[in-house]
């Protein structure tokens, strides 16, 4: 981890949050893509979190 940054779980966790705020139950899901790494260019952490949706009219 970048110094001091312990919480890419939380990040991660975060975003399923928002999907459930924005679109309610229709948000819930199952993981598909969750990655934290260490550290990346100049110390920063990066969490990448991939998701594929289905619109339906």
């Amino acid at each position: 981890m970048a110094p001091g940054f312990h919480d890419v779980p939380l990040v991660i966790n975060g975003a399923s949050e928002l999907f459930i705020a924005l679109f309610g139950d229709n948000g819930r899901h199952a993981r598909i893509v969750a990655i934290g790494v260490a550290t990346l260019l100049r110390q920063r952490p990066a969490v990448e979190v991939e998701s594929i949706f289905e619109i339906r009219d």
